[in-house]
């Protein structure tokens, strides 16, 4: 059987890393555990992040915005494995990001959050001097989320 990796992938609400994952996972009936679904979230939160900073670099904006947004999503994705949850859809994600706002108190990360949104919806209508404002925005809450909820060991 053939069939496209992304596109089932985002059927799913994975990226293509994660559905192969737990594709060799289910293969050898092996179930993940929190903690590497946790890890896998937060690698590709990392690798989304540098490539998003390349992009911009190069002033391809659509894509910046695109790979800063995959960053802001995999975080809370990472956090939610972290407590053994899993997030499958983009309504489910901003339910949990309101979430870890509420519980952490720290007001600024609800519009960190929706700087990242704003560039996943509407990165093609804004001007590059918005798009960098953004995308420095939502870097931020990328780097924050873990210094609030992941901690070694």
């Amino acid at each position: 059987m053939l069939f496209d990796l992304k596109e089932e992938a985002e059927k799913r609400g994975m990226v293509e890393e994660e559905f192969i994952l737990r594709l060799i996972s289910e293969s050898l009936k092996e179930p993940l555990d929190p903690e590497s679904i946790s890890d896998l979230h937060f690698v590709l939160s990392v690798k989304y992040l540098r490539e998003a900073e390349e992009f911009l670099e190069r002033c391809d904006y659509a894509h910046a915005s695109e790979k800063v947004w995959g960053a802001a999503s995999q975080i809370v994705k990472a956090v939610a494995a972290k407590r053994g949850a899993e997030i499958r859809s983009y309504g489910e994600l901003h339910k949990f990001a309101v979430k870890l706002q509420s519980e952490s108190g720290y007001e600024e990360l609800s519009t960190l959050w929706s700087s990242a949104t704003a560039l996943r919806q509407k990165f093609y209508e804004l001007p590059p001097e918005m798009v960098r404002d953004l995308v420095k925005k939502a870097k931020k809450f990328v780097e924050k989320v873990p210094s609030i909820y992941i901690q070694d060991g």
